[in-house]
């Protein structure tokens, strides 16, 4: 289980699901740049990880 949380204001975040599926999203890092997704263990689909306080929340 993915626990997200801002390195700013401490909120956290957890218990990112698919839509589709409801399936736990995974986190998984894309690109060259390391860009931080949540993304089905199903294939049906990812998101960019939450962002808060204007910067990407760090993923425990």
């Amino acid at each position: 289980m993915a626990t997200y949380t801002c390195g700013d204001c401490s909120m956290s975040v957890k218990d990112l699901t698919c839509g589709t599926c409801g399936s736990e999203l995974i986190y998984a890092e894309v690109g060259e740049n390391s860009v931080g997704v949540s993304q089905c263990p199903n294939d049906h689909g990812k998101i960019k990880s939450p962002m808060c306080c204007g910067s990407d929340m760090s993923v425990e």
